[in-house]
């Protein structure tokens, strides 16, 4: 079979202020008709930028310095700008990472995605909506004829990443590039579309370019797999011997850094040190050497040139033929004494919290977000509570009201004995230091316009903590805790990295000695890498400090490796709560075990041989939940009586509780919540 795709030697350049920076160098990659190719490494090694060059997309100062892009015959590098827009949404489509920046706002959907069959084939207004219906039914769009009138703004994430994979697939492409398909989508949501994509490729013939840094979506999606590293081909093999027999190192530090579901026990996360390459300065020997564990003196002085063993290709001097065979260490339990009994530090009782819709022209009242109803939970000094659940669950609403950023509708929240926050109560300045926020994204929650010893002595001057001299030593100290040089006081925000960022937002948490601090989404959008540098680092201050964390998030996977309780949330309710093991090794409700099905494994063989609960559909509006159990308009096991009745929690150990008409495993005895 000849290959549908066939980039050879492609190198991409950008201009700078003084310079050119070689974002791809002598890349090469083939796709067949129906195959799968995995593109996946750290951001910054060139996937996404390999990805724009096929398509012929890159920005103004970058260009295709060398190489050929031939797809179904026809050099795409060579052609005109006018040539090549015959070919771009015809013969190759492209599924960007970020749908809602790239719907355009004011644009119904049904004639956002006609627009390209108009384009390329002339079709009237009334084909072009017949077959964008005919591509919402084909991604398995809920309601498509009424999505065809709905803005964007009017979609979850996960329709509007339905609407963009439609909008790629109404020419009917040879070729879909999907970069970063599912990285802000829930694992459900993940599960969903990437089903979806998989379904389309073998109706379809078409061949699929998969560009991730998420190692379980590679496993269990892919045929074939490219790792790239500093603009350059690393390894290159079928799925399953990449998994099982990778020779790069980097190959194998990626695998290492995951936090994984499947171990027996906790295993402390192996992170890659230092940062990838600068690509605008020269690079002598092999790209990886600096982060190596395996570099020598030659790897430092000369370039390792692709070696091919039976179709798997590798650059190493020494390669290594398997998964890390380093021993990690296993996160112990915090153990408790007699002598020192574990004591609780929060909890929270009944929390409520409503957002009223107001409309017309006085702007009344018209409805209700019911964003967190009556929702109870204890953390302890020292330990980790983990909030789970899709988007729009809560999560990060009871984050909120945990610090007091978000006032409470009802309840009431205790922190070490004291009631903080509470419906009409007034949160003093001393309440507020000892509960502290660390915000998903730390690049817009960091005042561009300060510099880091600003941002980290704010605290420090609302609370009026010491003087100039005394503030600026804490700067230096909150910064060595995280791990960054005292140098790094001097810059902004900008001039950081993603996970030198969430460093700082991690070290103004810490500024005023917090006993607790809210960890909103703190890794999601980080390599697996950096990813893992981050938790070890949140895991190491916890034992300093005896912090206490609430981890808010959707990978379940962080969470466990995080978390010693875990509370499963699904529109605005605890579902189930327990000790982390017990939950994620035998769940009691069929929602946490459809979230745990979800999950990407990293391992092709388990990845594709699992068979479990399937969460499918979208999320029930939290304006107008439904009766009974929320979840059984999406429960396989739903029956009248979870319509009727709302499930009340039972008991399935000393720590685990559910709340489920019918669970997946026999109750101990009815109970109240924890």
């Amino acid at each position: 079979m000849s290959s549908l795709l066939s980039v050879n030697n492609l190198k991409v350049q950008f201009s700078t202020r003084d310079r050119f920076a070689t974002a791809v160098d002598d890349f090469s990659i083939a796709i067949d008709p129906g195959e799968c190719v995995g593109l996946v490494g750290e951001s910054g090694c060139g996937k996404t930028t390999s990805g724009l060059a096929i398509m012929r997309l890159l920005p103004g100062n970058g260009k295709i310095a060398e190489g050929n892009v031939v797809l179904d015959g026809v050099d795409l590098a060579s052609l005109s700008e006018k040539e090549m827009q015959t070919h771009r949404g015809r013969t190759v489509a492209l599924i960007p990472q970020d749908p809602m920046s790239s719907l355009n706002p004011t644009m119904k959907i049904g004639r956002q995605i006609g627009e390209g069959l108009r384009i390329h084939t002339g079709a009237s207004d009334t084909d072009a909506r017949k077959r964008a219906l005919e591509v919402l039914e084909m991604v398995e769009m809920p309601r498509p004829s009424e999505r065809l009138d709905q803005y964007p703004f009017e979609l979850s994430g996960g329709l509007r990443q339905r609407v963009i994979i439609a909008m790629g697939l109404v020419c009917k492409p040879k070729l879909l590039i999907a970069d970063e398909p599912t990285t802000a989508l829930d694992v459900t949501i993940q599960a969903q579309i990437l089903d979806i994509i998989d379904n389309l490729r073998s109706e379809l013939n078409m061949g699929v370019l998969l560009i991730t840094h998420d190692m379980g979506v590679i496993a269990g999606r892919t045929d074939r797999v490219v790792v790239m590293y500093g603009g350059k081909k690393a390894e290159e093999a079928p799925t399953v011997e990449l998994f099982n027999s990778m020779r790069h190192p980097y190959t194998q530090a990626l695998l290492a850094s995951m936090p994984s579901l499947e171990g027996t026990t906790k295993q402390e996360l192996a992170s890659i040190a230092g940062l990838p390459p600068d690509l605008t300065r020269e690079i002598i020997g092999c790209r990886f050497a600096p982060r190596c564990q395996y570099a020598t003196d030659t790897c430092r002085a000369q370039e390792p040139d692709l070696t091919f063993e039976d179709g798997h290709a590798f650059a190493c001097f020494h390669p290594t033929n398997g998964p890390s065979p380093v021993v990690i260490r296993n996160v112990v339990p915090r153990e408790v004494s007699a002598e020192s009994p574990v004591k609780e530090l929060l909890r929270a009782d009944g929390l409520v919290k409503e957002f009223p819709i107001k409309g017309g022209l006085i702007r009344h009242k018209i409805g209700v977000v019911h964003a967190v109803s009556n929702v109870s939970f204890a953390i302890n000094e020292g330990e980790t509570f983990g909030l789970v659940g899709e988007s729009g669950c809560g999560k990060t609403t009871i984050g909120r009201m945990i610090v007091g950023l978000e006032p409470l509708t009802n309840g009431q929240i205790t922190f070490d004995g004291k009631i903080v926050t509470a419906k009409g109560h007034k949160i003093s300045k001393a309440d507020h230091r000892q509960r502290q926020m660390m915000f998903q994204d730390p690049y817009s929650s960091l005042n561009p316009r300060m510099n880091v010893e600003q941002i980290l002595s704010e605290p420090l001057l609302v609370h009026k903590e010491g003087n100039r001299a005394q503030r600026r030593v804490r700067v230096g100290e909150l910064l060595s805790a995280v791990g960054l040089e005292h140098r790094a006081a001097d810059r902004y925000p900008h001039q950081f990295s993603g996970g030198q960022r969430q460093r700082i937002g991690l070290a103004r948490a810490l500024a005023l000695n917090p006993r607790l601090i809210v960890a909103d989404e703190p890794v999601s959008a980080l390599d697996v890498s950096i990813q893992a540098q981050i938790l070890n680092l949140m895991k190491e201050l916890q034992r300093e400090h005896n912090l206490s964390y609430v981890m808010v998030s959707h990978d379940l996977a962080v969470v466990y490796y995080m978390a010693d309780t875990i509370g499963v949330m699904y529109l605005g309710k605890i579902v189930e709560i327990g000790d982390a093991e017990s939950v994620f090794r035998s769940p009691a409700h069929p929602y946490t075990q459809g979230l745990l099905d979800a999950v990407p494994v990293p391992d092709p063989i388990v990845a594709r041989s699992r068979r479990g609960i399937q969460v499918s559909g979208e999320l029930p509006s939290a304006v107008n939940p439904p009766s009974g159990c929320r979840f059984r308009t999406r429960c396989p096991r739903a029956q009248d009586l979870c319509a009727n009745q709302e499930p009340e929690f039972q008991s399935f150990g000393a720590t685990q509780q559910a709340a489920c008409h019918f669970p997946l495993k026999t109750p101990v005895n009815i109970a109240t919540r924890v």
